[in-house]
This record gives C-alpha cells, structure tokens and sequence, in this order.
C-alpha cells in the first residue's frame, strides 16, 4: 500500500499525519520580510523567539498562536493560499502534488536527516530576541527557497 502522502490530499490527512509531514527544518519560523511592490517574501535568518534552533520545534507549540500574535497555523487551505513555505517543506510539495525528498524523516526514517541534509535552521540562526526589529532587513538569507 502506498504511504498516506502519496495516497491522501492535504484536507484528507487526520491529526496525525498532518503533524508528522513537518520535517522539523524550522524555516517557517523564521521571520519573513515582504516587499510592498512586488509581494517578494524574503527570509531572514532569525527565528521566532518561540523556536528552539537546536531542536527546530517550539518551545511552546500548543500555545503559539497566543504567545506569538502573528505566528500562522498551517491548515490546508492556508498551505494553498501562501506564497511563503520553503519550496522544500511537506505540505507545499504536497499541494503542489510533488513527491517528499529523500531526506524528508517519513522517508529516510530518520528525524534527524533534515538536519544531516542541511535542510534546517539548526545552528544557522539567532532568535529575534537578540535583534533590534529595525534591523531584520540586514539579516536577510538566501539559503532558504
């Protein structure tokens, strides 16, 4: 039988596969910048003060959207309508109809080959705490798709 990602839509994933498709890169929590003209998302590389770049999960998950006013829930029809997701993350490549990447952890069966694949912020990033706001367009990266 095929695995659930192959077989399943977005809207038609339980709690759990949803959850598992997350590879743990922690790119979308990093803060973004977009340009007024042309709607360009560029990330920068600091993260929101909730992740915890050595691990790449949040320190506070289950009450994100509380402590982090702009921090967005990613439900299949926000995954449809965005144009910031990582070209490599799960639920984009899966919208877009796109196999996982070898490295993906459901793949590879391993949670740290994203890491491994240099795929993840770990060890790449400082967190907002440690940055003036004013300052963000200086931190921009290119490394993230």
């Amino acid at each position: 039988m095929e695995p659930f990602w192959e077989r399943k839509t977005l809207t038609e994933l339980d709690a759990t596969e949803w959850e598992s498709l997350c590879d743990g890169c922690g790119r979308c929590c990093l803060l973004k910048l977009e340009d007024a003209d042309s709607g360009e998302i560029a990330y920068t590389g600091i993260a929101c003060r909730l992740l915890d770049i050595r691990r790449c999960r949040c320190r506070d998950y289950g009450h994100r959207q509380q402590r982090v006013s702009d921090c967005q829930v990613l439900n299949p029809v926000v995954v449809s309508a965005t144009g910031w997701l990582p070209d490599t993350c799960a639920y984009r490549l899966m919208a877009e109809g796109k196999p996982l990447p070898d490295w993906h952890p459901l793949i590879s069966g391993d949670p740290d080959s994203v890491h491994a694949a240099g795929i993840s912020v770990r060890d790449r990033v400082v967190s907002e705490e440690f940055v003036h706001p004013d300052a963000l367009a200086d931190h921009v990266v290119r490394w993230v798709g």
